[in-house]
């Protein structure tokens, strides 16, 4: 998360689920590791819930000892 003055900067893990869940995220925009949105009520928290834990479960496999 990094919020700036023209849009919020959103970080998620990479993969295949990430890009599923996207598609019905909401109003956004994508770079290459970073998804932006203008505001949190242009996007569904459902899957904005989903992304986070999306992103935990990865680095807890990929990472466990970090």
């Amino acid at each position: 998360y990094s919020p700036r003055k023209k849009q919020i900067s959103l970080y998620f893990a990479p993969g295949h689920e990430r890009e599923q869940l996207l598609q019905h995220f909401g109003k956004h925009t994508t770079g290459k590791a970073c998804v932006y949105i203008n505001k949190l009520a242009d996007v569904d928290e459902d899957i904005l819930k989903a992304l986070i834990q999306q992103t935990i479960d990865f680095v807890q496999k990929n990472y466990p000892d970090a």
